[in-house]
């Protein structure tokens, strides 16, 4: 993620509103001036104060976007200039400054709503290193807002998350020919939301109080899916000890979703042309012909047009499933929707739980290539949620393969990578964190900033 900085995204000088805005609180004059100094020369735009009754005065609702504040000051602490910032201006991020003797009460303002802690003393280019990954967190913070407003909203697509614009376009036929009784035919990659699709549309028609009613035609051998689709009669086939209703009659009424339709045999499909055609058919092993009245919704992660070349898919039969065809794009094609749907599986597997999730974290999940799809993302999430610390997703929450660098192919890693393992494995093994901090050579906030850094 880009740091702060004087430059926009077209390089070009920013204007002195697009400057983020920072509060400095603090009543050493040495600390107020290196501070200003380091900030401003970072690019932002600073209002410093030594009075922190003074500060409060000038905190309105999203002026800051950053405070700095001092744990220690006079008439009131930093926790008391905390608590006020936080009401009277929520969006504002803010980070409190401390010595070294103090970081039990800079823990304690991290758990009523600071961001982090800076630790006295500190040189220019470590305040300005530390600035930018508050403003990163802040940038989020910002986004994450704005994703949950999208999600309450139902702006996101009724159903469906998304916000890419193909997406949309499927979701707007398929609302279009939701009503009507032509068949559908919903093309799209394993884990796409084919089926949430197909529910989409039968929720919108005229048949959503009657069933709707799945067979996934790969899942079947061909001897049992033409029965579990039509029914038998007692005696068909050997275990036939009684008559059966198929799908079609269990979904009278209603929608009937086939999915993975192009792994049907020819046979069945010979059968299924037919009820398209007639909307009537016989159970197996029986000779009485019976009509239901059924919607077709069909489903396939290949090309049918492509799979009418193998020889594989009855031609006639293409064309009477193909009446309204829906193109799902895969995830990697949804970059857009990444952060709305990884926030919608937080809210999803956590509901009313304030999750966070760590820049670290979020980056290996944006970058990930994601071949399974939405259904691989809300995976990964499940388990993020379930295995969150302090309500955190890090590093650790996410899989293995993720927890390695995306790009390693010689089976190296990166030295943050490695400095995650092996503080992992110190703690592991340490009674408590200041032995863990002894056995590594760091300072206990060190050890500190390293765990919420790797998520450990």
């Amino acid at each position: 993620m880009n740091g702060p900085g004087p430059q926009g995204r077209t390089g070009e000088a920013s204007t002195e509103a697009d400057r983020p805005r920072v509060l400095v609180v603090d009543d050493e004059k040495n600390i107020l001036k290196i501070l200003r100094i380091g900030l401003e020369a970072a690019g932002l735009r600073v209002d410093a104060f030594g009075n922190p009754m003074d500060a409060l005065d000038s905190v309105e609702p999203d002026r800051y976007q950053i405070a700095f504040i001092d744990l220690m000051m006079a008439p009131v602490d930093g926790l008391y200039v905390l608590r006020e910032i936080k009401k009277k201006s929520p969006s504002t991020t803010s980070v409190i400054i401390t010595a070294h003797g103090s970081i039990d009460s800079a823990v304690e303002a991290i758990k009523q709503g600071a961001f982090d802690f800076l630790q006295k003393p500190f040189d220019l280019k470590e305040l300005q290193l530390f600035a930018s990954k508050v403003l990163d967190h802040h940038r989020l913070e910002g986004e994450v807002r704005r994703l949950r407003e999208i999600l309450s909203s139902g702006e996101a697509g009724a159903g469906i998350v998304t916000r890419n614009a193909l997406m949309r376009e499927q979701i707007q036929l398929a609302s279009q020919v939701a009503d009507s009784p032509l068949t559908v035919l919903i093309e799209g990659e394993s884990g796409t939301g084919k089926e949430l699709m197909a529910l989409y549309i039968h929720r919108r028609s005229g048949r959503t109080d009657k069933p709707f009613v799945k067979v996934n035609c790969a899942a079947l051998p061909e001897n049992l899916l033409e029965s579990e689709l039509f029914g038998h009669v007692r005696g068909a086939f050997t275990g036939a000890v009684r008559d059966r209703q198929g799908r079609f009659e269990m979904a009278d009424g209603g929608t009937v979703f086939l999915d993975e339709v192009a792994d049907m045999s020819k046979a069945t499909q010979v059968k299924l042309l037919r009820f398209l055609q007639h909307r009537e058919f016989e159970r197996v092993g029986d000779n009485q012909t019976r009509k239901v009245d059924v919607r077709i919704i069909a489903a396939t992660n290949r090309k049918l047009s492509e799979v009418l070349g193998e020889g594989s898919f009855r031609e006639d039969l293409y064309y009477r499933i193909n009446a309204v065809r829906l193109t799902l794009p895969p995830l990697r094609m949804r970059s857009e929707d990444l952060l709305l749907l990884i926030h919608h599986f937080m809210e999803k597997f956590s509901p009313g739980r304030e999750l966070k999730i760590l820049p670290e974290a979020l980056d290996r999940l944006t970058t990930h290539g994601w071949p399974g799809n939405v259904r691989e993302l809300e995976n990964v999430m499940e388990r993020a949620v379930l295995l969150a610390v302090d309500s955190t997703i890090g590093i650790a929450q996410l899989p293995e393969e993720f927890r390695t660098s995306a790009d390693d192919s010689t089976g190296l890693i990166s030295l943050d990578e490695m400095e995650r393992r092996h503080i992992s494995r110190v703690l592991g093994v340490s009674k408590d964190l200041d032995e863990a901090a002894r056995v590594l050579k760091i300072d206990p906030a060190t050890l500190w900033r390293k765990r919420k850094k790797y998520g450990l």
